[in-house]
């Protein structure tokens, strides 16, 4: 089971784990084991790499639990708009 989402971010950065390697102060050959989740770095080396990548830390790991959201909208001028989301998982539906 993967943890990290290193790969596809990488992906989506356009950068290279020999790019992060060096940018967090790593061999290549540690990056590439944390990429391919052989091995799984220490909070500050986590820390490092979701700044380098420009990311929230939390966006480094696949999500454990399936979040229910809803999409917020205003209507302005007769047009709607998407203003962001709310969790649901801590709203009880009451009949």
């Amino acid at each position: 089971m993967e943890i990290l989402r290193l790969k596809e971010i990488l992906k989506a950065k356009e950068v290279t784990g020999k790019d992060l390697a060096e940018k967090v102060g790593v061999s290549t050959v540690s990056m590439s084991n944390i990429v391919s989740g052989n091995s799984f770095p220490k909070p500050d080396l986590l820390r490092s790499i979701a700044e380098v990548l420009d990311v929230d830390i939390r966006e480094l790991f696949y999500p454990t639990k399936e979040t229910k959201t809803e999409v917020i909208y205003i209507e302005k001028e007769g047009k709607y708009i998407n203003v962001g989301e709310i969790s649901l998982n801590n709203f009880k539906h009451e009949s």
